[in-house]
Order: C-alpha cells, then structure tokens, then sequence
C-alpha cells in the first residue's frame, strides 16, 4: 500500500487552492511554480479533479481555477479517489483471492487496515488542513518567496 504521487500532487494542488483562493481563481503555472509540480502533470489531474466537480475553472484573463465546494466539503479522501487512486493495503486489491485465487491468512488485517486509512481520509478536509499552522507558514514563506522573485526580477529589468 503506497499513495503514489499522483495522490499526493492532488491533494497538495488542492491545499494550495484552499490556501491560495481568497486571491481569485489560481492558474496552473501558480499552483506548478510553488509546489514544484509540472504544470503538464497538473492539467492531467485538475481534468480529474473537474470531472469530479472538486475544482472549477474560470476562463479568460485572470482566469484559473477554484474550488468547486467549501473547504470544509472536501475531504481528501475524494481528493484521492477522484484521481484514481486508492489507499488498499492488500495484495490483491480487496478482492480477497491474494493466495491462489482464495483469501490469505492476513487479508482481514489488511482490509481492515485500508478501511482506517480510508476513514482517517474522509475525516479530514482541505478546510482543517488550511488552519494547521504548519501549512499556514509555509504558504506564508511561499508567497514571500514569490515577492522576492518578482523583486529580483523588476531589479533586474531596471538594470
């Protein structure tokens, strides 16, 4: 059992709407250059994620996307599952033939296992996430990066 990257980049690009989005509608690039995600890679899950109705996108100049919810009625557990990802701790992927086509000595534990994870998913949403302050300071350090950037980069137009 292993959250892949693609799990993972979701639901970090979803925080970062949640923590970014009182700005206005968040392009990709944005969303790309703070989390050091391709922006490719990104199209490919915000496709998923807007067929979910998780984000929504906004055309045009300043266009970009936000969230397709509140906050606190996303929950990562739909995050992950909305890009085909699973959290199955079992070698056979629930369907209990692990062992010759017939269920293995562990696969109860296992199960039971991936029913955990999946609750401790479900119970925690981008809202809750966004409040950690933790998550507060590094956004807060990412938005100050990015001003210093910009002012590097105006010195250096101005040079």
């Amino acid at each position: 059992m292993k959250l892949t990257a693609k799990g993972r980049y979701a639901v970090t690009a979803m925080v970062d709407l949640a923590v970014y989005g009182d700005q206005g509608p968040i392009s990709l690039s944005e969303i790309s250059e703070r989390q050091s995600i391709s922006q490719p890679y990104l199209e490919q899950l915000f496709a998923k994620l807007k067929a979910n109705h998780l984000v929504l996108s906004v055309r045009g100049p300043g266009g970009g996307y936000r969230l397709g919810r509140d906050s606190q009625d996303i929950d990562v557990a739909d995050i992950v599952a909305s890009v085909d990802e699973s959290v199955d701790a079992t070698r056979c992927g629930g369907k209990a033939d692990c062992q010759g086509g017939e269920m293995c000595l562990t696969h109860e534990l296992w199960s039971d296992l991936s029913d955990q994870i999946h609750s401790f998913l479900k119970g925690v949403n981008l809202a809750s996430l966004v409040q950690k302050n933790q998550v507060r300071a590094i956004a807060t350090k990412q938005t100050l990066d990015q001003y210093d950037q910009i002012g590097i980069q105006a010195v250096q137009l101005t040079d």
